[in-house]
């Protein structure tokens, strides 16, 4: 201990020759000077004598800001934020004043900009933070659509296929959460049933750091819905309608009330009606074809109410519910036909009822410490799950009677999390976080068929996981590092039929690292690394075989491992001053023990498949990406991205271990063109290359959607937007190869459409925005939000 005390004596006389002139600090807090709001995310810089940079920050959300390590000197401090006059300044610092608070800074909104800065607000604006990509939904072309499933097309790095699944990166072993929080439902069906009108904004979390829960090995896609805490009653109305071969209507209502330490507000957001899909195959090795339609018959009510509690300046209480009802679900046929011999072609009907709610239900009391940044968070969060698949399956003649029958599946998932997080800067350059969380997961499942080759049956789900992390993270004149870990306990058991069929207890590490070099205002570097789980889900290993559509029925496994995935990402972001930005990004990730699917021919029917699951050896797979916002002049605007893609897939098809190298690229492209103040249009094109997974070889494909928007009223409180989607009607899926069987075939849903959609804001007073951040945006708390 002696030595070690010598030894940062030593250390410390070194440093103090070293650096005659000590190291200061800059601070402040940036608000509007008409609506004395903090104006959070506006660019703080200093310069030299001569111009030069020589460091700068963000304001936080509560418009506050620190610039530590500043040498001795006079610079030139400023600041700036679009929309508003440039902030300047000379300041001195030396020996005798090293900290100078420049207090509250009133930013002077740019007359000659406003109009422009209006017409920004409206659109979609995709902005690059240091751990994630958010996408701020504007009333644009881009994110036009009835449900968060069609605008999901539109979201850069994301892909959505022709059943509603969704991949990042090119994987489709993703999170879906909803304010920050799981929703125990199918990604596939969660998003169909989400109002677009409803979102705020879409946050992709690519390589999330241990303070985020290390479920989805491609990262977390978190859906933000409205809430605002303006002072006064304010409100927002959406509606739409959207015709193609149906018609489908969308709408959504947001509401809030605030008066002294009260916030009250609530979104009520619906979409309706049928939604076609049809296609064929043809199987060469059998000599036979298939066709089918389907038509998705939906009606979703969704509605989220809140409050807040300002107790004092110190501390707040806050309550928020979550309740979305699906009535519906896909009704249609396959008509299976034998070239060789008619007595065995048939005509298959499926009627299958989704009806569901799902329910969510948030507690959090938020206490702020004295000490700027120093806060303690405790929550609640219960989420329930109530559901039923209503199988019918008929046959149109008689020769197959036998085989008509039906399944009922009740499901009920219970989930309760239960977390503290604690957040302690602990000097100017210097921040430790920790956290503690219980996730509770309870699910039930009954079984009924008349199917003769089923049985009923019953299954139990439970899995509790016990969590822990702690972040340290320092930031310098221009580096910046993170380092943390996640420690889990994790407990899992299955009961099929009265009988456990699986059971698991374990403790994992999950490390990572993040470090930023902010070369200059213009260029920043980011290398970041964590490791990931994906852990059997529950259709996964549940063992009850179920129909997912005429000719394909569904089995879990539940002796699956989980998989576990190694992440390393590098982005480079480029900014162009007031014109935009670009990030280009380039990921690799290695996984053990990859859980993949296994395809089986089902004997006696030929077409009909068997899928279930099973773990494979190692996997890599690796992506370079580019995207971009970028204003070319005053009238025209463009957010535009390129993924690349390379991925090695495993699995069994047949009685054969197959391999399937996969490499596909996506590029999409958005402009925005203001004809007049209150006129804008917008052109949309997106291009797919062909691709591949362990069933089907896709052809590539595009499509083109066109636009228009018009604002008008007093303030621009109005919009009315016009959108012709899939103008060339080419947006579909064809298969040119596949396994355990050779097929050909055509995908084709209702993709060209017509959209009409009116807005309006009512209402007024002065945002007076809620400072906890993660209750919003999700930036802290991390324990708990993820």
């Amino acid at each position: 201990m002696k030595q070690l005390f010598l030894l940062l004596c030593l250390l410390s006389a070194t440093i103090s020759l070293a650096y005659n002139d000590p190291a200061g600090q800059i601070s402040g807090t940036v608000i509007d000077r008409e609506l004395k709001e903090p104006i959070p995310y506006a660019t703080v810089i200093i310069n030299d004598a001569e111009g030069n940079l020589v460091t700068g920050v963000t304001t936080e959300e509560d418009g506050s800001f620190i610039i530590p390590g500043v040498r001795a000197g006079k610079y030139d401090f400023r600041v700036q934020f679009i929309g508003y006059k440039t902030f300047s300044k000379e300041i001195v610092l030396d020996r005798n004043n090293t900290k100078i608070n420049l207090g509250v800074i009133e930013m002077e909104p740019d007359v000659s900009m406003l109009d422009e800065t209006v017409v920004v607000a409206e659109r979609t604006t995709i902005e690059q933070r240091v751990d994630r990509k958010v996408i701020n939904v504007g009333k644009d072309l881009m994110t036009t659509g009835a449900s968060a499933s069609e605008i999901m097309v539109n979201v850069p790095s994301v892909n959505v296929d022709q059943d509603g699944n969704i991949s990042l990166r090119g994987n489709s072993n993703v999170r879906i959460l909803v304010d920050g929080k799981p929703t125990n439902m199918d990604p596939a069906q969660l998003l169909k049933q989400i109002p677009s009108t409803s979102i705020k904004s879409i946050e992709l979390i690519t390589n999330p750091s241990a303070k985020y829960n290390p479920e989805g090995m491609s990262g977390i896609i978190n859906i933000v819905l409205h809430k605002n805490s303006n002072e006064g009653f304010n409100g927002t109305v959406n509606t739409g309608s959207t015709q193609g071969v149906n018609n489908r209507l969308n709408g959504s209502l947001d509401l809030n009330y605030r008066k002294g330490k009260f916030n009250l507000y609530t979104n009520l957001g619906t979409n309706m009606g049928d939604r076609e899909n049809g296609g064929n195959i043809f199987l060469p090795a059998q000599d036979a074809s298939q066709e089918f339609r389907i038509d998705n018959e939906r009606n979703n009510y969704l509605y989220k109410i809140g409050l807040d509690f300002y107790i004092d300046e110190k501390n707040t209480l806050s309550f928020y519910t979550n309740q979305n009802r699906f009535f519906g679900g896909p009704v249609g046929y396959i008509s299976f036909e034998d070239l060789n011999d008619a007595s065995n072609s048939f005509t298959q009907i499926l009627e299958l009822n989704l009806d569901n709610l799902n329910s969510t239900y948030n507690l959090l009391y938020d206490h702020e410490f004295e000490k700027e940044g120093h806060n303690i968070q405790a929550e609640l969060d219960f989420n329930d799950f109530e559901g039923q698949e209503d199988t019918n399956v008929d046959f149109e003649e008689n020769t197959f009677d036998f085989l008509a029958y039906e399944e009922l599946v009740m499901q009920n998932r219970s989930n309760l999390t239960a977390n503290i997080d604690y957040v302690n800067p602990l000097n100017n350059t210097s921040k430790f976080e920790m956290g503690v969380e219980a996730r509770l997961l309870d699910t039930d499942n009954d079984y009924n068929t008349t199917n003769p080759l089923f049985s009923d049956a019953t299954y139990q789900y439970d899995r509790d996981i016990y969590s822990a992390y702690s972040t340290f993270s320092q930031n310098f004149e221009k580096w910046s590092y993170q380092v943390g870990a996640r420690i889990e306990n994790y407990q899992v058991n299955a009961i099929y039929n009265g009988e456990e069929v699986y059971r698991d207890d374990y403790v994992t590490l999950y490390p990572s690292g993040f470090v930023n070099f902010n070369q200059s205002e213009k260029n920043s570097y980011q290398l970041s690394y964590s490791r990931r789980v994906d852990r059997p889900g529950f259709g996964q290993l549940n063992p009850i075989r179920e129909v997912a559509s005429p000719r394909l029925t569904v089995a879990g496994n539940p002796e699956l491992d989980p998989q576990f995935t190694n992440s390393l990402e590098f982005n480079y972001t480029r900014n162009f001053k007031k014109k935009g930005s670009l990030t280009a990004g380039l990921f690799y990730r290695r996984t053990k023990d990859e859980i993949n699917q296994v395809f089986n021919q089902v004997e006696d029917e030929p077409g009909s498949i068997f899928l279930t699951y099973q773990n494979f050896e190692n996997n890599d797979s690796y992506g370079l990406e580019f995207s971009s916002n970028y204003k070319f002049t005053d009238w025209w605007s463009t957010n535009t991205s390129l993924e690349l893609y390379g991925q090695t897939l495993k699995g069994v098809a047949g009685t054969e271990f197959i391999e399937v190298e996969n490499e596909a690229f996506t590029f999409r492209t958005n402009h925005n063109f203001s004809a007049t103040e209150n006129l804008t249009f917008s052109l949309f094109g997106f291009y797919r290359s062909k691709s591949k997974d362990l069933q089907l070889d896709v052809d590539d494909f595009y499509f083109v959607n066109i636009g228009a928007r018009y604002t008008f009223l007093e303030n621009k409180n109005a919009t009315l937007s016009l959108n012709f989607n899939d103008v060339f009607d080419t947006q579909e899926f064809r298969v040119t190869g596949g396994r355990p069987f050779p097929q050909q075939g055509r995908f084709k849903g209702e993709t060209q459409t017509v959209y009409l959609g009116f807005s309006y804001r009512f209402g007024g007073g002065k945002n007076l925005a809620f400072k906890r951040k993660n209750r919003d945006n999700n930036d802290a708390g991390g324990g708990g939000i993820f």
